[in-house]
């Protein structure tokens, strides 16, 4: 967004110097990462920028309101609800669809998103790192937030998850983890702070306490989950069996509580109110649909990876589901295409991370994700055999 240097980025660019970026990126950890890497990031505006922080930081104080906290209990599920619950989300993620204001004419983030589960906190770093070493970044343009740099932001990372636990006590968990797209922020973060990647198939349970039995054979106690486990993934996975209930009153720390997955969601979306937040509800049977449907997206409330959302939604399609109570509409925003490539101008998304410390008053931004698309949407699915798509991150004008 900052056409001085995407015109210098775009004339540096290679199809060989990018082949090796992802050849050098591979090889770090001995792992290619399965999901498509963007030929470039993002340069944000000065402006554009404090929009972001203006509506991040507007958002995290509805999501701090004792009135949010009382919205938020109808988002759990029973069955699903885990005891012990944190007294505030300790990950928070925004999304923001890069838009045009119809009035100003100027870039305008507006909120597609928020999830209180972590993202890809050590990639993200690590990612830039990357478009550093390979393309030509402005040294005073910062992808990591508030002043950080990535040892300061690394110390942090490490303070919120490992604490004052030894790492060989501290599990990420998921659903076979080695097998997921994110894989590759869980090697980072391994090799960074040496926590143990775990699925749920490796716990083991005796009374309230779990542990896992490392290489060398032997009990390793479990103090605290770094959680990165969806239950809608666990849920579907009936070829998998645990031999713990991770519902259960266990006696660890949960850094990530899964109750917050489902409480800062989709679920969370017709709370908040902001000009950079569009309309959005959820679908009731004594609330009438609008007149001009064509302009609202549905989405389910429980969901991932953006499964279930439709784009081109009609009366007949809210009338044939069996759980309307269990989906929103959100007003449509226009993605602009803003990113100029040599193939054509690409449509962006920016996610802020945020993090709360335990005893701190309030979240923090730390860093950001980009997400570059020439299709419908962001996903994967509609940027087939693209090319100027996929993650990638921001680096912000001072």
């Amino acid at each position: 967004m900052i056409s001085t240097l995407r015109q210098q980025y775009n004339a540096a660019f290679s199809e060989k110097l990018y082949q090796q970026f992802l050849d050098w990126i591979a090889a770090q950890y001995q792992y290619r990462p399965p999901f498509r890497i963007a030929e470039t990031p993002v340069f944000i505006s000065a402006p554009f920028r404090e929009k972001l922080f203006e509506a991040s930081n507007a958002i995290a104080r509805q999501l701090m309101a004792p009135e949010f906290l009382e919205f938020s209990r109808n988002a759990l599920i029973p069955g699903q609800i885990v005891p012990r619950e944190s007294a505030h989300t300790t990950f928070l993620q925004l999304d923001y669809g890069v838009c045009i204001d119809e009035n100003s004419g100027e870039p305008v983030p507006m909120l597609i998103e928020a999830q209180g589960f972590p993202t890809l906190y050590f990639y993200q770093d690590f990612i830039a790192k990357a478009y550093r070493k390979f393309f030509p970044i402005p040294e005073n343009y910062e992808h990591l937030i508030g002043g950080l740099n990535s040892e300061t932001y690394m110390d942090l990372l490490r303070r919120v998850i490992i604490g004052n636990a030894h790492p060989e006590n501290v599990v990420l968990l998921d659903v076979q983890p080695q097998q997921q797209h994110t894989a590759i922020d869980f090697l980072i973060g391994k090799a960074a702070l040496g926590f143990e990647i775990l699925c749920v198939t490796d716990l083991h349970q005796s009374g309230k306490e779990l542990y896992y039995i490392n290489k060398a054979g032997k009990k390793i106690g479990i103090e605290r989950i770094y959680n990165r486990l969806i239950f809608d993934e666990w849920l579907q996975r009936k070829d998998l069996h645990a031999r713990v209930d991770i519902t259960d009153d266990l006696d660890l720390h949960w850094v990530g509580h899964p109750n917050w997955f489902f409480k800062i969601s989709k679920h969370s979306l017709p709370f908040l109110k902001h000009a950079y937040v569009p309309e959005s509800f959820i679908l009731s049977k004594d609330k009438p649909l609008p007149d001009d449907l064509e302009n609202y997206v549905l989405k389910p409330l429980y969901s991932f990876s953006g499964s279930g959302v439709k784009l081109d939604v009609t009366r007949r399609d809210i009338e044939a589901l069996k759980d309307p109570e269990n989906h929103i509409l959100q007003r449509k925003v226009a993605y602009a295409p803003l990113i100029q490539t040599p193939s054509g101008g690409a449509k962006c998304e920016i996610r802020i991370l945020m993090i709360w410390e335990e005893g701190a008053a309030q979240p923090r931004m730390v860093n950001n994700l980009v997400r570059l698309s020439k299709g419908e949407m962001i996903g994967v699915k509609y940027n087939k055999n693209k090319d100027w798509v996929g993650g990638s991150v921001g680096f912000m004008e001072p």
